[in-house]
């Protein structure tokens, strides 16, 4: 009976001892799920008040209301459009394209050759021929022309500018050259047909048939420096306003009162 009793009496210490680590376990799970209720919910109160005061998590300055290029600004009116191939600026053009093809050809090069260079060689015309120059010449004919740009140094063939053959060409033959690129030279109609003057304007002042307007050689800043370093707005694609034009009527008095 002894035995009997003393084993009774430790499974009931073993019963009350399991009891006693079952409630402590729940209760730890129990605070476990409280302290992650309270987490989520400073979390959302966060939240809600960063939507509220008009914060984003992303700041930077791509989200914001803005007009991309080419897209309508309006909902009722139509969307932005290129020229047609073949466009005549409104300042005109030397030589159209319906008259003289754009082929890199000998015979289409050679039939610009006799246009005469509208553009007076002026300081300002030489700093604009230079900036063009530098950005897309520069790098094959080197700064002075001489043949000895970057890319001779991955194996493209130099090609000077300052031999006689190249001094001898009309400035109408260097402008078809960069209207219509030839052989290794592609056509450098991104300068605009203005600026391709001051290219040539600068590229005679390289091979020093300029005399008495002083000028400069090599780049304007070191790379990806903008502002003045590089050109401005275009003057042919649409992307500038219409210019207000009062008719005869109105006289020189804008909507609204305006002078």
């Amino acid at each position: 009976m002894n035995d009997s009793s003393e084993l009774r009496a430790q499974r009931s210490e073993v019963s009350g001892l399991q009891r006693s680590l079952l409630s402590s376990d729940l209760g730890a799970l129990t605070f476990s799920r409280t302290a992650i209720r309270r987490a989520l919910h400073g979390l959302l109160l966060s939240f809600s008040a960063i939507g509220v005061s008009g914060c984003e998590w992303f700041t930077d300055f791509k989200r914001q209301p803005h007009v991309a290029t080419w897209e309508s600004w309006r909902p009722d009116s139509l969307g932005v459009r290129g020229a047609p191939q073949g466009s005549v600026p409104l300042g005109g053009t030397a030589m159209a394209a319906w008259t003289v093809s754009y082929s890199p050809t000998i015979a289409a090069i050679d039939s610009l050759a006799g246009i005469e260079n509208p553009i007076p060689v002026t300081e300002a015309s030489l700093a604009a021929g230079r900036m063009h120059f530098q950005i897309n010449c520069a790098v094959c004919h080197g700064d002075n022309a001489d043949g000895t740009g970057n890319a001779t140094r991955f194996g493209f063939p130099g090609i000077s500018l300052q031999n006689d053959m190249a001094k001898s060409r009309t400035d109408g033959y260097i402008f078809g050259m960069m209207r219509n690129g030839r052989g290794l030279m592609p056509p450098y109609n991104r300068i605009e047909e203005r600026d391709r003057w001051d290219v040539v304007n600068y590229l005679r002042a390289l091979q020093g048939r300029v005399t008495g307007v002083p000028f400069e050689r090599g780049p304007l800043a070191r790379p990806g420096v903008t502002g003045d370093k590089v050109p401005g707005p275009s003057t042919l694609g649409p992307n500038r306003a219409i210019p207000y034009r009062p008719s005869p009527a109105e006289g020189t008095t804008r909507p609204g009162g305006n002078q």
